[in-house]
């Protein structure tokens, strides 16, 4: 009878690699209302006010957050032109002082915002790491000039500006910076 059995292996899971994706994520509702849950996980993710943006990495742990944050932000991959104007116009060092290609050449090894921003896309670093500690993680934007695309109740897919807006992000923060 123990020959009859049969022995059945584990099937191994196989990690899918996807590739490197740097997502900006803004915070567009308030708080009232909101779950603790929520309001600790954009907590976690810096977005402690309105119209506060961050620059994340693509990775399981960060989607799982911005997918559980959705009803309160917008997200989407960021281009690099747009990242280029938002480093140059919003991006701050300690003290609060305008990020420009000097402080890139004293505080990383890169010689400009524009190489410094192909750094970030393409995953060379990653914004607040060790390297570049001295720069603000947080993009304090305006309100976005001529308001929202549709509703800032409803999702992208049903007309609103919540939730993943894929590439629609970029012209989200040409019009909040």
């Amino acid at each position: 009878m123990a020959e009859d059995k049969i022995i059945m292996k584990k099937k191994t899971k196989v990690k899918e690699e996807n590739p490197a994706v740097l997502y900006f994520a803004i915070r567009i509702r308030g708080a009232p209302g909101m779950k603790r849950s929520i309001e600790d996980t954009l907590k976690m993710l810096r977005m402690h006010k309105l119209n506060h943006g961050v620059l994340l990495w693509g990775d399981q742990s960060y989607r799982g957050m911005l997918q559980k944050c959705k009803d309160y932000i917008a997200y989407g991959e960021i281009d690099e032109k747009t990242l280029v104007r938002l480093l140059r116009v919003r991006g701050r060092i300690e003290g609060n002082k305008p990020l420009n290609d000097e402080h890139i050449k004293n505080l990383t090894p890169f010689k400009g915002i524009k190489e410094f921003a192909k750094a970030l896309l393409s995953g060379k670093i990653k914004y607040n790491s060790k390297d570049i500690k001295k720069i603000k993680p947080v993009f304090r934007l305006h309100p976005p000039i001529k308001g929202h695309r549709g509703s800032i109740k409803k999702h992208y897919t049903e007309g609103g500006t919540l939730g993943y807006v894929e590439s629609h992000i970029n012209e989200i923060i040409h019009k909040m910076i």
